[in-house]
């Protein structure tokens, strides 16, 4: 979450003039509300089986490129599913790089009223290992949407 998984599938997509799909963009559409809106009247439960539907049914499309939200991937029918028949990019950012780009943020339901620094350190070290299975890992701290863009065609291109 905030590691700029949206911005850079927009430009992936534009580049390789591939179709581009945010799965909590998908999820919001179909239900005229914001996720922030679905986690507080139904909860997280409820998000999540949401999602895991939504998501699989993307994951069948051809010739996509998909952001999937940021605990997409913690679900094992998901991660099984992008294992087996896609290409997948941990887009990595550092805790305090995260932090600044979050601090203002009202539509992040897992990190409202919470210890920003420490949700964010929760949350990765949750989640770290299970993105770790990801066929590719790129450190975007020092890096411009650009040449995080350029690195994901390559890598895609020779793999």
């Amino acid at each position: 979450m905030g590691v700029g998984k949206t911005s850079i599938g927009k430009l992936l997509s534009k580049k390789l003039s591939i179709r581009f799909i945010d799965v909590d963009k998908v999820i919001e559409n179909k239900f005229n509300t914001s996720i922030s809106e679905i986690f507080e009247k139904k909860g997280e439960k409820f998000f999540r089986k949401l999602e895991e539907k939504i998501t699989l049914q993307q994951l069948k499309k051809k010739d996509v490129i998909i952001s999937l939200g940021g605990g997409a991937f913690i679900n094992p029918k998901i991660r099984r599913e992008v294992l087996l028949t896609c290409k997948s990019f941990w887009l990595n950012l550092d805790i305090q790089t995260l932090q600044n780009r979050l601090i203002r943020s009202k539509n992040r339901p897992l990190l409202a009223n919470q210890d920003l620094k420490a949700t964010l350190k929760k949350l990765f070290k949750e989640r770290e290992k299970i993105y770790a299975l990801a066929d590719f890992k790129i450190d975007c701290k020092s890096l411009t949407i650009n040449s995080i863009t350029k690195k994901i065609i390559k890598l895609y291109a020779n793999n």
